[in-house]
């Protein structure tokens, strides 16, 4: 009978990464939102600057978020993988 618990480990060739530290994920949000944010501000510059500021970064926020989240962060966080998984190889 296999025990549901357990979980085979990982070969020596993976390595299992665990959470980001606080620096490593507030680098990753700054990857993330910093050219979010430009390319949206520059690609919507026209239309944004009609918005007041608040309503234009509500516009941004509402825009960027998903796309950080959604999108670049899962990115960042296999890459981030990859990297530690090279390191530890040495």
């Amino acid at each position: 009978m296999t025990n549901p618990n357990h979980h085979p480990s990982p070969k020596p060739s993976q390595v299992v990464a665990g959470p980001p530290t606080k620096h490593q994920l507030a680098l990753m949000i700054w990857l993330a939102v910093f050219p979010t944010l430009t390319i949206l501000n520059l690609t919507l510059a026209d239309w944004l600057s009609t918005l007041t500021p608040v309503l234009r970064t509500f516009v941004l926020a509402t825009i960027a978020v998903p796309i950080v989240i959604y999108g670049l962060m899962p990115q960042l966080h296999r890459l981030r993988t990859r990297i530690l998984a090279r390191s530890a190889g040495r």
